[in-house]
């Protein structure tokens, strides 16, 4: 995976957005930014974000932010609550609808185009619901990999998954492992 390219392994939308920090800013420019929600399923593929500028990042940076503070505290900041709380009810999220495409299946399209808040509302609330959801709240667990922060909800079988991303984490950690057996056996 390239150092730039966004992740979606987390499980949820709202912990994907807390992996646009780590290693590097990823979604620091509009056209970051719209790329990233296309990405992560936030709007359909083809949808047109022309209209998103620069005036929307700091919003996405602010509530990655407030959202990261909640997932990893114990108590809830009050202040971070409330901004969560706030923008989750601020906009409807995008409406879509079904089209019917000449002689195809239908495809998932949106009635209109997304507005910041709109789409800032959608991760808001999946925030409020992976917050209030006891079990998914239990399964968030952060990576084990050296030096990775990133969290993710793991649903894997017995609940043992132990990285953000096998094949990066993962990867990393077995590529390690490999190395110190061969240096043991060198030595």
């Amino acid at each position: 995976m390239a150092l730039g390219t966004p992740r979606f392994d987390a499980g949820r939308s709202c912990l994907d957005l807390l992996a646009t920090a780590h290693p590097e800013e990823r979604i620091g420019t509009a056209g970051e930014l719209g790329g990233w929600v296309v990405a992560a399923g936030l709007v359909p593929r083809g949808t047109p974000l022309g209209h998103v500028d620069g005036c929307w990042v700091p919003g996405f940076l602010e509530l990655r932010w407030h959202i990261a503070r909640l997932v990893r505290a114990a108590r809830a900041p009050a202040d971070s609550l409330d901004r969560v709380n706030r923008t989750a009810r601020a906009a409807a999220p995008p409406a879509v609808r079904a089209v019917a495409q000449h002689n195809g299946p239908l495809v998932r399209e949106l009635a209109e185009a997304p507005t910041a808040a709109a789409l800032l509302s959608l991760l808001a609330r999946d925030a409020v619901d992976l917050l209030t959801d006891p079990l998914a709240r239990a399964a968030v667990r952060e990576c084990a990999g050296e030096g990775c922060p990133l969290l993710y909800l793991d649903t894997s079988r017995g609940r043992r998954r132990r990285w953000c991303s096998s094949e990066v984490c993962g990867n990393r950690e077995r590529v390690a492992r490999h190395r110190r057996r061969a240096a043991l056996a060198r030595s």
